[in-house]
């Protein structure tokens, strides 16, 4: 399963590359595959490509929403860890 995730454009190369930022990590991606993109768009990043841009609004939306399925799966595996079960 790949998930396509909200990123911060900080950088952009005249080759048609850019860095991208998505809670302190960075890394380079391809914009080939949007029109105008600018440093400071929000673009959802797929397999190293930019897919589209997305309004700051959501995009905050979905991070929010990933690190907080995040953390229940961290609590999940805690819990199991410890011994401990959910009611079924």
């Amino acid at each position: 399963m790949c998930l396509a995730i909200p990123s911060t454009i900080v950088e952009i190369e005249e080759n048609g590359l850019a860095t991208v930022d998505v809670d302190g990590v960075r890394r380079k991606i391809s914009l080939m595959l949007i029109e105008d993109p600018e440093v400071g768009d929000y673009v959802i990043v797929h397999a190293g490509f930019a897919i589209h841009k997305i309004d700051e609004t959501a995009a905050k939306e979905s991070l929010a929403l990933l690190r907080e399925a995040a953390a229940f799966v961290e609590a999940a595996e805690e819990a199991e860890e410890r011994g401990e079960r959910g009611e079924d």
